[in-house]
């Protein structure tokens, strides 16, 4: 597997096996733009993720970690390869993989319960009794019970972020894909989560 940033290349010997796990990325290349503007971002990857598993890429600023994170949501089409979850193709987002964004990404005009609420859409069969009590516990979670009610804009960098990993936990995806989600968290706070 090899990321390319900025024409410079970051190779990571890998030489797995195809196998029955949960993602399979099978040498998948993203570009950008055409001919002399091409920009390769992604370049021949391939990896498996098991079940189960947490999995973490590391890798320097623009080096292709949240392009990959895209792909696996469904975001975004890979130029070449293939995208594999449970065996079938990944051919745009799903409800089975929910991402946490380096940014909250919160709808400002819902307070914080609604964010949560709002993700809980997406599990089908829950009363509206199921989605709010499921929404109070993942608050909880993430120790916001007390601000269930506050307006987006009324919340630190931090709390927004935990008010959006409620959201991404609430539904519970086969598959959380997070892409540096505690950057905007203080260190007791990050430890915590």
């Amino acid at each position: 597997m090899a990321i390319e940033s900025g024409g410079a290349s970051a190779p990571v010997t890998s030489k797995l096996q195809v196998t029955a796990g949960e993602i399979i990325v099978d040498n998948v290349s993203k570009s950008y733009g055409t001919g002399i503007f091409e920009k390769k971002v992604v370049k021949e990857c391939s990896f498996t993720i098991e079940r189960n598993k947490l999995t973490v890429m590391i890798g320097p600023s623009g080096c292709g970690k949240s392009t990959l994170i895209k792909l696996l949501a469904g975001f975004e089409k890979p130029t070449t390869g293939n995208i594999l979850l449970n065996g079938k193709p990944v051919t745009g987002p799903g409800r089975d993989r929910l991402v946490v964004f380096q940014e909250s990404a919160l709808f400002p005009w819902l307070d914080v319960l609604g964010n949560v609420l709002f993700a809980l859409r997406l599990k089908p069969g829950l009363s509206r009794g199921e989605r709010h009590e499921a929404a109070r516990y993942y608050l909880k979670l993430v120790g916001l019970e007390k601000f269930m009610h506050a307006n987006i804009h009324e919340l630190s960098g931090g709390m927004k972020q935990r008010v959006a990993l409620a959201r991404a936990l609430a539904p519970n995806p086969r598959v959380l894909l997070m892409d540096e989600p505690f950057a905007a968290l203080d260190a007791m706070t990050r430890e915590q989560l």
